[in-house]
């Protein structure tokens, strides 16, 4: 997949279509109308360039048809699906999606594996989405999990990383993040993608729950390090935000190519705090 080009204002290359918009998923209350009205408002503001699809669950999807037709935007929807109704409701929500394309255009489409990723269950995955849409399988970490990944990535399909979440199993340690890395960039041309609790770009304690966050500009500098050989594990643990934003601001235009290449997008809640953490650092 190429580099998106700048945002329309000039968003820095290594940023463009960096976040996704996850507003419909937890810890958001946003109402469908709510996240659609606000995705739509950010998409023509100033920092439009930074924002990814506008993620929507396979099970909401005539939610969402019914509050676009009243809101009427100017072009179709960048959408991904993420399918919460099982593998065999793919063929009929795409099917929803490509019959309102004066509203929605489908970009990816994101889906769990079982637990067991066989090779069967990643063919039908091929044969139901088509050719045009990225497709994007999110292994389940545990025993056997990066031979998953390894799996994901040799049918042709992103794999997808979770960061964290509303327990603390869901956030991977700083080795999970650093193994997954590993195994995506041995793969010539292989591509990723992360999702919840990346808000902020720099790794951080939640004082409210404790929980160790990762920061998305930490793994920007890790994925960095991993196509060139560097410490990988350093860049995650560090919380240093001068000494990260530095290290992101001598990226060659090739080398900003090569890690997002590798590290596409990742979804969050909130497209206000990355912005703010950005501008902090001197980044925007």
């Amino acid at each position: 997949m190429e580099l998106p080009p700048p945002g329309p204002r000039g968003i820095p290359p290594l940023f463009a279509r960096l976040v996704d918009d996850s507003a419909l998923f937890p810890p958001s209350e946003a109402t469908m109308r709510e996240a659609l009205e606000k995705h739509l408002e950010t998409r023509a503001g100033e920092h439009a360039g930074m924002l990814g699809v506008f993620l929507c669950q396979a099970s909401r999807l005539p939610e969402m048809i019914t509050e676009l037709i009243k809101i009427r935007p100017a072009e179709p929807l960048p959408l991904s699906l993420i399918i919460d109704t099982g593998l065999g409701g793919v063929p009929k929500a795409i099917s929803i999606v490509e019959s309102r394309n004066e509203l929605l255009s489908l970009r990816m489409v994101e889906m769990p594996a079982p637990s067991d990723v066989d090779e069967v269950w990643l063919e039908r995955v091929s044969e139901f989405v088509p050719e045009d849409v990225v497709r994007v399988v999110e292994p389940r970490r545990g025993v056997g999990w990066l031979d998953g990944v390894r799996k994901v990535i040799e049918h042709g399909s992103w794999p997808k990383i979770r960061c964290g979440g509303l327990s603390s199993e869901n956030f991977p340690s700083i080795d999970d993040v650093a193994d997954f890395l590993s195994v995506v960039s041995s793969y010539p041309g292989a591509s990723f993608k992360a999702t919840n609790s990346l808000q902020r770009a720099v790794r951080h304690t939640d004082k409210a729950t404790g929980f160790e966050h990762h920061g998305f500009l930490n793994l920007l500098v890790a994925s960095a390090r991993c196509l060139c050989g560097g410490d990988v594990r350093e860049a995650l643990a560090s919380t240093d935000g001068e000494v990260l934003a530095g290290e992101v601001s001598s990226f060659s235009d090739p080398a900003a190519a090569a890690v997002r290449s590798l590290f596409t997008s990742y979804a969050s809640v909130s497209f206000t705090e990355p912005i703010a953490d950005l501008k902090g650092l001197g980044l925007l």
